[in-house]
């Protein structure tokens, strides 16, 4: 078979089984998440019938659905909410850092695999998926939540704390001098830097040069400026996921309102297929092995998770019902760490497969969690009704005491007034009869 026609096929099936999961999953009121990474595990490499023709393409599209993610989750907020939530959010990272990176930490020195495996590790359990979490506050309608703003802060921390991490751990894992180290450093953060800055100060700007009346130019130029920016911001040594976010912030107004309408069944298409493609790129048979670790480890994060977005949520004022619901929606994790993982893979080879398990529980957990977590939390900690008191006709029926109950039920009846006694004249008088 042609190259090209085998391609073809296989990406029309690939679209259309995304398709029906999709249905299926909206039926029984279900993320389709967990259903499409199935689908990629089944059919990826050592699954039931690997799909070669088309995964260099799949790949591409997993990396544009991230960015339109988190492109389309920047265009709800503006700059000046993103800057006071950071201003805010700050202490909630640093306890999101402590909790969910030391376990990975543990671990990898438990298991003996060394220091440098030990910061790898730690970056693995520690950063959430934002485009996993993204899909799941669409998907359950939680955009406009009190509880949602909480949700970003804490990710955009973590986004932004990747641009440190990343460069000292390329740096770590090659061997590089501090100077080297230093200067990848330097010019990640000062990558975030400028971009945020234009996103504050010229974001106003920015939409006015964007904006068009014709839908075709604004797709157009929009989309174009985020893969530019994501790519420039990659090559540079910051999450492509970073350069989005803050280009869809930099957007305001009818301009971001247009763009999110023209973009949404973009995002939609793209966004499956990095979860697709995330299933494709995991062998089945380096699972087992490391499922027991994996699950302990998963258990362990996905409490520390629940506690920080508990914490987060409480520092923002929101009530007991939202702050479940934001540590269950930070659960998953997902791009970030399989980056991290293929990074230290060739320090200790053996952090593959674990992350890769470690990653494939939660990300399908993750959605669940989200769903599932406040409405556990609120049956758990519900207070037992008071026992009812026994019907007083009972208790009189057994006792020939009247209750203390029963009296208290009874009618009350007025005594009757007293007529004023008779006088002697009264008596006296004579009768008219």
């Amino acid at each position: 078979m042609h190259e090209t026609t085998a391609l073809l096929i296989e990406l029309g099936a690939i679209i259309l089984g995304l398709g029906i999961l999709g249905r299926l999953a909206g039926r029984v009121g279900f993320s389709a998440i967990p259903l499409y990474l199935l689908a990629g595990l089944a059919f990826g490499h050592g699954g039931l019938l690997p799909l070669n023709a088309s995964e260099e393409f799949v790949a591409t599209g997993a990396e544009i659905g991230v960015i339109l993610l988190l492109l389309l989750l920047g265009l709800e907020y503006s700059a000046s909410e993103l800057v006071s939530n950071l201003k805010t959010q700050y202490p909630s990272g640093i306890v999101d850092f402590v909790l969910n990176a030391v376990p990975g930490a543990a671990a990898a020195l438990l298991l003996g695999w060394g220091p440098v495996a030990a910061v790898a590790l730690a970056g693995v359990t520690w950063i959430s998926s934002s485009g996993v979490i993204a899909k799941v506050l669409g998907d359950l309608g939680r955009l406009g939540n009190r509880e949602t703003p909480v949700i970003l802060g804490v990710l955009v921390i973590e986004d932004l704390a990747m641009a440190v991490y990343l460069p000292l751990l390329t740096a770590l894992l090659a061997g590089l001098s501090l100077a080297g180290g230093s200067l990848t450093l330097l010019i990640s953060l000062g990558t975030v830097g400028a971009v945020l800055y234009l996103a504050l100060r010229h974001g106003r700007l920015i939409s006015r040069a964007v904006s068009s009346d014709n839908p075709e130019m604004l797709l157009l130029v929009v989309l174009g400026l985020t893969v530019l920016v994501a790519g420039v911001a990659q090559e540079l040594q910051v999450s492509a996921a970073v350069g989005a976010f803050l280009v869809g912030i930099a957007l305001s107004g009818e301009v971001a309102e247009g763009a999110h309408n023209l973009l949404a069944p973009l995002r939609d298409l793209f966004a499956a297929v990095f979860f697709v493609f995330f299933g494709l790129n995991t062998d089945p048979a380096a699972i087992p092995p490391v499922l027991v670790p994996a699950l302990i480890l998963a258990t362990i994060t996905t409490l520390t998770k629940i506690g920080t977005g508990w914490y987060a949520a409480k520092r923002a004022g929101v009530r007991t019902a939202g702050r479940w619901r934001t540590g269950g929606t930070l659960v998953a994790r997902g791009e970030f760490s399989i980056v991290i993982a293929g990074l230290a893979v060739g320090v200790e080879p053996r952090i593959g497969p674990l992350a890769t398990a470690y990653v494939l529980i939660l990300v399908i957990l993750g959605p669940l969690a989200a769903r599932w977590t406040e409405p556990l939390a609120r049956r758990l900690t519900r207070k037992p009704a008071p026992a009812a008191p026994a019907p007083a006709a009972a208790a009189a029926t057994a006792s020939p005491e009247v209750s203390a109950s029963a009296v208290a039920e009874l009618p009350v009846v007025e005594p009757p007034v007293a007529e004023p006694p008779a006088t002697e004249a009264n008596d006296a008088a004579p009768s008219h009869s």
